[in-house]
């Protein structure tokens, strides 16, 4: 058996952040040649901060990189490159007026206006990587034209037309169909094949088992442990993030569902650069039932979530809760009406990240007389009262009801706007992205507690890029492709590959012809 090369070496990797925050407590990394790595972890573990270190973005307050054995100081990305080392980041870094082209050359072919001859001489290059890989990109097309799985072709292209080989990949599924990660896996065993390293940035259990050789789990800026894919099972993996044995499967029990408490009658909405976001769409949400909306990201799910929720102007259409017209009406008044909301962006719009856990525990209820002395004084001790219950209740780690919210993790954070949102006595919950960059042990009690609610008879709302918590909590799902549902199916009915071809835009009579 031949002996494995390390490709890259990271020993004693620290970072302290001027504020004083310590994203890296002496991380040592081994990558060998020929391999996918997997790095795992929970958001905000120090995984990307540590491949941003690799890759030169940032510098580290100690520690030292090898490259093929020698030590290496990187003062930016072209330093790293220049070494063979290159990242996709999970936000690319396109410019979406240029084409595809030249976006994959920029900073690549001299200084000054690009000749004709070189621009051609690149095309050629890339047009044989293509060929090669079976990895196509319209080469001519502006990147804004382009869906979002293609442009991460383009992003993967420009590093491999920079000859990197080490190839790191931030959440690189994050925004994909589930065919576009199947052809995406296909594309890295090659590279693999040809001998280039892969990274493999992520905190999905199921694609780290899929696609690695090995994994290493990152939790708290420390390397918790490295194991070998093949030895590993997700229950491990989970245990390593979090710390605890961590329950993976929801358990939903069967339930007939009730009357419907929202409906919404070919509603139709306009999208921040005047484009019809939400066309003409028409569904319902029954009592007993989570109905989930699945698809990429910037389909109109936000714009569909805002109208609903009295946070954007309805075009055309209607929406009734509990048979009653609450279409334009504001978030105060549907609160009253019994409607909750869980943000899709927990800092901008769930929290005020300076205000205490007390402050924040009472957004939206504040003016409810039981939390007022008098009209427009609040009862502060009530509200504390209030704070140290939810705080209780759903297991929030807190330093106390007068730490600012800030302080807080991720994912206690978000199960503070959860029991915010739930202690409305709400009949319909509207959930949007509820366990985004959240811990494992965060996710999964968000999920059960979904769940609860709706065991509970209340009608549960879901809005979700994680497929496969749309698929797990959804007792009906919509896949929404620009604007549209493609099919309302049960989750139970419908086939992954079908689910990925709806997201990408065929309907499902289309699919079952």
């Amino acid at each position: 058996m031949m002996e494995r090369v390390p490709i890259v070496e990271m020993k004693g990797i620290v970072k302290v952040y001027p504020d004083g925050t310590k994203a890296l407590k002496g991380v040592d990394l081994v990558v060998y040649q020929g391999e996918i790595l997997g790095l795992l972890g929970e958001n905000g573990a120090g995984k990307t901060t540590l491949m941003k270190i690799l890759f030169g973005m940032l510098q580290p307050t100690a520690g030292k990189i090898f490259v093929k054995g020698k030590e290496v100081r990187f003062k930016s990305p072209s330093d790293a490159i220049a070494h063979g080392i290159g990242m996709v980041h999970q936000h690319f870094t396109l410019v979406e007026v240029f084409d595809a082209l030249h976006n994959i050359i920029l900073g690549m072919e001299g200084h000054g206006l690009l000749s004709k001859i070189d621009v051609e001489r690149a095309r050629r290059k890339i047009e044989r990587l293509m060929e090669e890989l079976n990895f196509r990109v319209p080469l001519d097309v502006p990147v804004e034209e382009l869906p979002v799985g293609v442009q991460q072709r383009v992003e993967i292209l420009k590093m491999l037309y920079r000859d990197v080989e080490v190839l790191i990949l931030d959440e690189p599924t994050a925004v994909l169909t589930p065919i576009e990660v199947r052809e995406l896996f296909r594309v890295l065993r090659q590279l693999k094949a040809r001998g280039k390293t892969i990274i493999f940035i992520s905190h999905k259990l199921n694609e780290v088992m899929e696609i690695t050789d090995r994994v290493t789990v990152i939790r708290k800026g420390k390397v918790v442990g490295t194991v070998r894919t093949s030895e590993a099972t997700p229950q491990l993996l989970a245990r390593m993030m979090v710390g605890r044995d961590v329950v993976l499967r929801i358990e939903k029990p069967p339930k007939e569902p009730g009357k419907p408490i929202l409906r919404v009658e070919k509603l139709r909405v306009i999208g921040d650069r005047g484009e019809v976001a939400v066309k003409d769409l028409s569904f319902e949400v029954r009592a007993g039932e989570i109905f989930g909306i699945a698809g990429v990201e910037g389909n109109g799910q936000t714009e569909l979530i805002e109208a609903i929720s009295g946070l954007r102007k309805v075009e055309g259409g209607k929406v009734y809760l509990n048979e009653k017209d609450i279409t334009g009406k504001g978030p105060k008044e549907l609160y009253d009406m019994g409607m909750a909301h869980i943000p899709e962006d927990r800092t901008h719009m769930g929290l005020i990240l300076d205000m205490t856990v007390t402050e924040n525990s009472i957004l939206g209820l504040h003016w409810r007389p039981k939390f007022q002395r008098f009209k427009g004084v609040i009862n502060w001790a009530r509200a504390r009262e209030h704070a140290q219950h939810l705080i209780e209740q759903f297991d929030i780690s807190a330093p106390g009801t007068e730490a600012p919210v800030k302080s807080l993790s991720g994912g206690n954070q978000q199960k503070l706007i959860v029991a915010r949102e739930v202690s409305k006595e709400p009949v319909f919950i509207i959930a949007a992205q509820p366990t985004r960059g959240v811990d494992v042990a965060s996710t999964e009690y968000i999920r059960n507690y979904l769940v609860k609610l709706r065991n509970e008879d209340k009608a549960v709302l879901l809005v979700s890029a994680d497929l496969d918590e749309v698929v797990q909590l959804s007792d009906r799902m919509g896949v929404m492709y620009e604007g549209e549902f493609m099919g309302v199916v049960k989750p139970e009915e419908v086939t992954t590959e079908e689910i990925g071809m709806m997201m990408g835009g065929i309907r499902y009579e289309e699919i079952r012809k």
